[in-house]
């Protein structure tokens, strides 16, 4: 049955597409296991695909050399061809002063990438799941990120990433993991709760049941469902009314009608900002909420010649009616 909901999860998001290659992640716990033999199986059954294997030792648990060698076995019986890496993630975090988990999930996925295009492939499988996606929903509640980190984890990201299992919970695929008999491994970190996610999964999340709502993995996945469809229409709007209020676009400046900015709505106008920044610089990191209120504070006044600076890399002004956006040359 879970073959089936992966399939169908494929299939209502167009996730692979015949001849295609996929990077599958797998670390060799329940999930990614799951998810590669889930896709062993479709690939044979239902859609021409191939499969490659990236496995990544972080050189931090002593049983990590146990899992790469179970998933490298794997990978011969089935006949996928597998990659690994070791990586000095606990060094790598001090070196550039960031969190482990965060080291980790950097390096994991430019080693994803250094694979994808090594062997010529054209997505990249992660095994995320519906209790991710709920988890990732309650850290943004928790951080304040707003309606957008209601979305979660997408399905589908940059044309790219691809979660087959979002639409199957952690209980489905350990149930799926024992019929098989995959004798997946586990990761004993996973109960430590030094990290955020493992704080909401382990403690949050089981107090929330117990206390308050039985089902909350349903239904912030709801939630998370009726955001994701609230913000595709927004983006639908947001390029609507760039397109319409568009008088340049170029790749170091964009210039925008004033007026017509000036006449949309709050939430439209933050976003308009945000999309044209991401044109020019290919990701909005580090543009606050209080950096889009002075931009449209300073559209709303019209004083001629003022701009902003709100990073490095971008610099606003507005002038003679018009909005212009331009990449300053620190980026």
């Amino acid at each position: 049955m879970l073959k089936e909901k992966v399939l169908e999860t494929i299939k209502k998001y167009d996730l692979i597409k015949n001849g295609e290659k996929i990077v599958v992640g797998v670390s060799g716990g329940p999930d990614s296991i799951c998810l590669i033999n889930i896709l062993n199986k479709i690939k044979q059954e239902e859609i021409q695909f191939d499969l490659v294997v990236c496995h990544i030792n972080h050189l931090i648990r002593e049983e990590a050399g146990e899992d790469e060698k179970f998933v490298q076995k794997y990978c011969e019986e089935k006949q996928i061809p597998f990659f690994a890496k070791h990586i000095e993630v606990e060094k790598i975090a001090k070196e550039k002063k960031i969190g482990t988990e965060e080291a980790g999930r950097e390096e994991r996925y430019k080693f994803f990438k250094e694979i994808l295009e090594k062997t010529k492939a054209q997505k990249i499988a992660t095994a995320h799941t519906k209790n991710d996606n709920s988890e990732t929903v309650l850290m943004n509640i928790i951080r304040g990120s707003g309606t957008t980190g209601l979305k979660g984890i997408m399905p589908i990201r940059d044309e790219i990433y691809i979660k087959p299992l979002i639409e199957c919970t952690r209980e489905e695929i350990e149930r799926y993991c024992e019929k098989e008999k995959l004798n997946p491994r586990y990761d004993k970190t996973n109960n430590e709760n030094i990290y955020t996610r493992n704080k909401i999964r382990n403690i949050l999340i089981p107090l929330i049941k117990k206390e308050f709502n039985p089902n909350i993995i349903e239904t912030l996945d709801r939630l998370s469902d009726l955001a994701k469809k609230e913000n595709e229409y927004l983006e639908e709007m947001t390029i609507k009314m760039y397109q319409e209020n568009l008088i340049k676009e170029e790749k170091e400046e964009i210039i925008l009608k004033l007026k017509g900015f000036n006449e949309q709505n709050e939430i439209i106008k933050g976003k308009i900002i945000l999309y044209t920044i991401k044109k020019l610089l290919g990701a909005n990191s580090g543009i606050s909420k209080v950096h889009i209120d002075d931009i449209i504070k300073l559209c709303k006044n019209n004083i001629g010649n003022k701009h902003l600076t709100p990073n490095k890399s971008i610099k606003i002004l507005v002038n003679k009616g018009k909005m212009y956006f331009f990449v300053t040359q620190n980026s």
